[in-house]
């Protein structure tokens, strides 16, 4: 199981950008997905969330101005940012709770799954 993440890049303060991330592989389904961001010298945090459901959350720093939405159709989850600024620069990385096929006795397992991470330059 992978997470192929997309659609980092640079862009003025104020601005827009769009991340996508999509799951391949054995997939017997998907709890949750997030992005997480790390910048330079700080901790990884979380910045949005996105259960099955739909039921969404996000860190207050975002809130507002960013959208976190997901095909379950395609495996894939989004997110929009708007309102850019230059503290949202940081690489940014998808995560998915995956349950995949498995021989035990339940049929499949749950696996942590982390993306590749996308850098995302916001200029002043």
């Amino acid at each position: 199981v992978q997470l192929q993440a997309s659609g980092g890049g640079l862009v003025q303060a104020g601005g827009s950008l769009s991340l996508s991330c999509a799951a391949s592989g054995s997939i017997f389904s998907i709890t949750s997905m997030g992005w997480y961001r790390q910048a330079p010298g700080k901790q990884r945090e979380l910045v949005a969330h996105i259960f099955s459901a739909g039921r969404t959350t996000y860190t207050d720093s975002v809130k507002g101005r960013f959208t976190i939405s997901r095909d379950n159709a395609k495996n894939t989850v989004y997110l929009q940012m708007n309102s850019l600024k230059p503290d949202d620069t940081a690489v940014y990385y998808c995560n998915g709770d995956i349950a995949t096929p498995d021989r035990g006795p339940i049929g499949y397992r749950y696996l942590e799954v982390w993306g590749q991470g996308t850098l995302v330059t916001v200029s002043s």
